[in-house]
């Protein structure tokens, strides 16, 4: 778990100081409230001023230490790759919170920016399932995902553009191994995750069209968006779990 930790607190701790500079001073990110359909409430402390888009952030933590806590009958490199995964969510929700509570650059800024590396683990999982990963190839694509942020500095929708690429060759990875190793039960998995990253982009987009509805005028769009994220991720822990226990029993 030590090793884990470092992978993730190292790169986490050099973005959390590059973003504390000027260097994104012209990135594209909403710094109001207005970007959210979902109303403040003046009476609540800021750091829940948005209450459901704020505590959701709660089940991010909770579903990754989860599967960090859990025990399972696998190998050393099998428990780094479900770790480093975990670890990921854990540190996202603070920051995705901490945007909703201060509406500071910084933090919209890294909000964007983790969530690159979170997509691109999960191509270097499924190399590792694969027998084709080596510790060169996670690092080489975990830092160009990093690096990948940089078209947000060019260009107006350039986080745009490079999250597309992530969730796309994600997908496409997911779909490979599937077919290559999978079984009914990976498959469930995969759709629902695939389901789940939908829902999380489409209600996203949505989240002022639909507030014209009553019944996402406070339980918005956003909000359940966030939830699928949520279920994105487990999804995604299911699916590379299952798989993995799959090449174990190949290989016996």
């Amino acid at each position: 778990m030590k090793s884990a930790l470092l992978h993730v607190t190292v790169p986490f701790i050099i973005c959390v100081a590059l973003a504390n500079t000027s260097l994104f001073d012209d990135v594209k990110v909403d710094l109001t409230y207005d970007h959210y359909a979902e109303k403040t409430v003046d009476y609540l402390p800021f750091f829940v001023a948005m209450p459901f888009n704020s505590l959701i952030n709660a089940a991010y933590m909770l579903m990754g230490l989860f599967w960090l806590l859990k025990h399972e009958s696998e190998t050393k490199e099998d428990r780094y790759m479900r770790e480093v995964f975990a670890f990921m969510a854990v540190f996202y929700a603070p920051v995705q919170w901490t945007r909703l509570a201060v509406l500071k650059r910084a933090p919209a800024v890294l909000d964007q920016w983790f969530t690159l590396p979170i997509f691109a683990w999960v191509p270097v999982w499924i190399s590792f399932v694969m027998g084709k990963s080596t510790k060169k190839y996670a690092l080489m694509l975990e830092l160009c995902s990093i690096l990948s942020y940089g078209l947000a500095i060019k260009f107006e929708s350039g986080f745009e553009a490079a999250l597309g690429c992530h969730v796309l060759f994600a997908v496409y990875k997911g779909v490979q191994v599937q077919l290559r190793l999978g079984n009914h039960r990976t498959f469930r998995y995969l759709i629902l995750a695939v389901l789940s990253c939908a829902g999380f982009v489409v209600l996203k987009l949505l989240d002022h069209w639909l507030a014209q509805f009553w019944v996402f005028q406070r339980v918005t769009g956003h909000f359940w968006s966030k939830v699928c994220d949520v279920l994105q991720f487990h999804y995604s822990f299911c699916f590379l779990t299952t798989l993995t226990e799959i090449t174990h029993k190949v290989k016996d």
